[in-house]
C-alpha cells in the first residue's frame, strides 16, 4: 500500500508540475557560417564548426541556411570551442535530423576544414 501511495505521489508531481525545457532558437543568420541564437536570457554568436564556405557560393549558402533554419527555429547546439569570442559549434534542428554544416557540404557549397 505504501509503495502504491509513493507511485501515485510521483505521478501526480510529474503531471501537475511538468519540467520546462528551454531550447535555443535562431535569431538571425548573419552569414553563411555565422548565426545568432538566443534562449530566454542571453544571445550567442555561433560560428559553424569545421566548414569553409566557397566565396563563389556565399549568397547561395546564406539563402539555403535561411530557408532550412528560419528565424525562430528551435535548435540544439553541440559546442567544440571558442575562436575570437565566437562559439564554434554544430547546429542541429530540434529533432536532430538536420545539421547546418552537413546541409552545406551535401550541396557542395562548402568544404570540410577540420584540423585535428
Amino acid at each position: 500500500m505504501e509503495k502504491l501511495f509513493k507511485i501515485v505521489i510521483i505521478i501526480s508531481l510529474i503531471v501537475l508540475n511538468p519540467v520546462m525545457v528551454n531550447s535555443a532558437e535562431i535569431l538571425q543568420i548573419k552569414s553563411s557560417n555565422t548565426i545568432l541564437v538566443g534562449d530566454q536570457n542571453r544571445n550567442l554568436t555561433i560560428g559553424l564548426f569545421c566548414v569553409d564556405v566557397n566565396e563563389n557560393y556565399e549568397l547561395e549558402a546564406f539563402n539555403l541556411l535561411k530557408r532550412e533554419f528560419p528565424r525562430g527555429s528551435k535548435v540544439k547546439i553541440k559546442p567544440f570551442g571558442f575562436k575570437e569570442d565566437v562559439l564554434l559549434a554544430k547546429v542541429f534542428d530540434i529533432k536532430g535530423t538536420k545539421e547546418m554544416t552537413e546541409i552545406l557540404l551535401a550541396k557542395d557549397l562548402a568544404r570540410e576544414n577540420c584540423r585535428n
